[in-house]
């Protein structure tokens, strides 16, 4: 039997929120806008990395709860950064807006170079170099 992961659902309380943090911060393209019929006509998006539309997505549904998760949990989505450079860019402009959760940090591989912020819905996203998964493997 083969399996493959396609796509995490995140069930938000703040839609517009996250659609705005996903695009800025991690640059994932909105690629499907849909009002279910089923789901009262809320909105749902689907996001990806250019190029990866048919590989793995992140859904993004409305009216969810908040969830503001804990100091000390360290569930997270993962993105990899082409540079080191480009996680400390990240790591700045997080502080600036008052949601860097994990200052930047190299831990021995294969964890590498990393930082860690908050999302609008309080799910916490790391930004990383030098994993040996996505650029800069």
């Amino acid at each position: 039997m083969r399996v493959s992961l396609t796509h995490i659902a995140l069930h938000v309380a703040d839609l517009e929120a996250c659609l705005d943090f996903y695009t800025r911060y991690a640059n994932l393209s909105l690629i499907r806008d849909r009002r279910p019929h089923g789901a009262d006509g809320k909105r749902i998006v689907w996001l990806a990395e250019t190029g990866k539309e048919q590989e793995f997505i992140i859904v993004i549904l409305p009216n969810g709860p908040n969830k503001q998760q804990a100091e000390n949990d360290f569930s997270h989505l993962g993105f990899a950064l082409e540079s080191k450079k480009a996680v400390d860019d990240i790591a700045k402009i997080a502080a600036r807006e008052g949601i860097l959760v994990w200052p930047c940090k190299q831990e021995p591989f294969p964890v590498g170079y990393y930082c860690g912020i908050k999302d609008p819905d309080g799910n916490f996203v790391e930004f990383s170099y030098g994993q040996p998964l996505g650029p800069g493997a």
